[in-house]
């Protein structure tokens, strides 16, 4: 029997929305079979930033609990999927700033082979989501790893319209996340599980 697909979910998230779609996909990857560990990276912002905004605050609260990630997560891993926050079109500085301590795992050449996948939320509809994840998976590329995107490849794709990853426009906060996302979500977690699985098997074939 081989061994359960270990995906690595991690997320940045300031007032929670990237935080619930990352939840979502990991219990709809740990349904699919798979090993998960659930991860935050580390806030950069400062405590009075955090401070001036309540649903900031709230969230900071609210997520304590839950680890943050290491390096030593995505050697672990067989796939990952992060998340992020737009910022100006691009991934947030507390998601790349975790990306960047990894290139002494890229060096030794332990992020190859892998399978990635990413999410993102914005406050407006069209306010950088397929940008942030192309340059989410800019990365990707030069580790050597396998970008895995949901595609047009269920019809939850269709409803959505996003075949880069899950994504989900907030409103400034007014618009909670509702079934689209989280079809979207479960989906690209179930795909991500599947071809990691695949993979994994090759491999030990």
């Amino acid at each position: 029997m081989s061994t359960p697909v270990k995906l690595a979910v991690i997320y940045y998230s300031s007032t929670g929305f990237s935080a619930e779609i990352a939840k979502e996909i990991s219990d709809a990857a740990a349904k699919a079979g798979a090993e998960v560990r659930l991860l935050k990276t580390a806030e950069l912002a400062s405590e009075a930033a955090v401070a001036a905004n309540e649903a900031w605050a709230a969230h900071v609260a609210a997520d304590a609990g839950v680890p943050e990630a290491t390096p030593d997560d995505v050697e672990w891993a067989d796939a990952v999927i992060f998340g992020t926050p737009t910022r100006f079109g691009n991934v947030s500085s507390q998601l790349k700033q975790f990306i960047d301590t990894l290139g002494g795992l890229w060096a030794q050449g332990v992020l190859a082979h892998k399978v990635y996948s990413g999410f993102v939320t914005t406050a407006t509809k069209h306010g950088g989501q397929e940008s942030t994840l192309l340059a989410l998976y800019n990365s990707i590329h030069h580790f050597g790893g396998l970008v895995v995107p949901p595609g047009y490849t269920d019809p939850v794709k269709f409803v959505d319209g996003n075949p880069y990853g899950t994504s989900h426009a907030d409103a400034q906060g007014s618009n909670p996340i509702g079934d689209e996302t989280r079809n979207s979500a479960r989906y690209q977690a179930e795909r991500v599980v599947r071809i990691a699985g695949a993979l994994k098997r090759g491999f030990a074939a």
